[in-house]
């Protein structure tokens, strides 16, 4: 290989290198919103945030829209997929603040990490192995690729499952939570899909 055509390579790499930073540095910053419905005009939607800050949301053409129910816990099953925040404990389990049920066939995000509900609150998403009774309440063993948990579900914990809604369903003073709204160059936010509703939404 001669000097010039090492050099050549070496430009080529850099400029990739250049090229897929300015691509992710052009890439919206997606946040999550946990927020109330303060106004509604057309597709936007003022909203103020749990920590009182005021926002313009932009709801996506057809972008999807879920009302936030409340469930119990025999609603899961051995099977059931389910996405739980919780805290971690001692003994390295996880003890249920709210457990969400995903509709049947849909397994999006599958994995434990982080999550903002509060702080050192977790976020796992798995499919329930089998329950146990416990004097603290259910334990559900939980699996999902690359690992397992242990939830503790304590009777106060939060239990809901959702159904299809419409842009029409949404009314100032309801709660919001939208996964991942991106954010503008305006300073606006645009949500690909919105969740509403008065128990629950915000876990």
């Amino acid at each position: 290989m001669t000097k010039i055509t090492r050099r050549m390579l070496g430009a080529s790499a850099v400029a990739l290198l250049f090229a897929g930073s300015f691509a992710a540095a052009q890439a919206p910053q997606v946040v999550r919103v946990r927020a109330t419905i303060d106004s509604i005009s057309g597709p936007i939607l003022s909203v103020k945030s749990r920590d009182g800050a005021m926002m313009k949301v932009e709801l996506a053409p057809n972008a999807p829209v879920s009302e936030i129910v409340k469930a119990s816990l025999s609603d899961i099953k051995e099977g059931s997929y389910i996405a739980i925040t919780a805290m971690p404990q001692p003994d390295g389990s996880q003890k249920a603040l709210a457990i969400y049920i995903f509709p049947p066939g849909v397994h999006p995000g599958e994995g434990f990490h982080p999550w903002d509900y509060s702080p050192n609150s977790t976020m796992t998403n798995a499919t329930v192995a089998n329950e146990v009774s416990s004097v603290d309440g259910k334990i559900l063993n939980v699996k999902y690729a690359g690992g397992e948990k242990k939830i503790i579900v304590p009777p106060d914990c939060v239990i809901v499952n959702s159904r299809k809604a419409s842009a029409g369903d949404l009314k100032p003073g309801q709660k919001i939570f939208i996964f991942a709204a991106k954010k503008q160059p305006d300073g606006t936010l645009q949500a690909p899909n919105i969740a509403f509703g008065d128990y629950g939404v915000w876990r």
